[in-house]
């Protein structure tokens, strides 16, 4: 089995910590046994991006918006384990 990684850039200057904290604790608890880890790497500039093994998944400057946590769990499970069930998360 494959493992596989996230990392989540912020900008410390918009306090967005909690934010990508709280989306890495939804990501892990989601995909426990898929993924080695979620990395928070401290950014500037309003980043906030989200990558799956180097892959940019989700930009929050070229969204416009921050991500959902289902559409984060949807784009991660299509590209690494595209049978699961989300459960909730799916509809």
């Amino acid at each position: 089995m494959t493992k596989n990684q996230v990392e989540i850039e912020y900008c410390t200057q918009c306090r967005w910590l909690l934010r990508a904290a709280w989306l890495a604790q939804e990501l892990l608890t989601t995909f426990e046994q898929d993924l080695t880890g979620v990395n928070l790497k401290p950014g500037t500039s309003g980043v906030f991006e989200v990558r799956l093994n180097g892959a940019v998944l989700f930009n929050r400057k070229a969204a416009e918006r921050f991500p959902e946590s289902k559409e984060l769990k949807q784009l991660i499970r299509d590209l690494i384990a595209p049978e699961r069930d989300l459960g909730h998360s799916d509809r």
